[in-house]
């Protein structure tokens, strides 16, 4: 399994799901799950993100799907970046 970040910034829609419904963050990452990815670590944070998950999934195509789904829906503007442990990338420099 492949791992990536995913950087999440809410939309207006998006902050008005979050205030009259914050059980929906939980939602959501069920609905990553059922789209063949699951949700290893999430923060809210400050500044330019307002959420960075750790995502694995199988393959890119995988979390693909995932950021489109979730971005299609209009509360969210989702960046996403595959990432390597510092072993994996230290192998690939072999």
């Amino acid at each position: 399994m492949a791992t990536y970040i995913l950087l999440s910034t809410l939309s207006t829609q998006g902050v008005q799901t979050l205030k009259s419904n914050p059980d929906r963050l939980r939602e959501v990452n069920k609905d990553v799950e059922e789209l063949g990815a699951q949700v290893l670590h999430q923060w809210a944070t400050l500044g330019e993100w307002d959420f960075v998950s750790v995502v694995e999934a199988p393959d890119l195509a995988t979390v693909a799907r995932v950021s489109v789904a979730l971005g299609a829906r209009g509360s969210t503007k989702i960046e996403t970046l595959p990432a390597l442990t510092i072993d994996e990338l230290l192998a690939a420099l072999e």
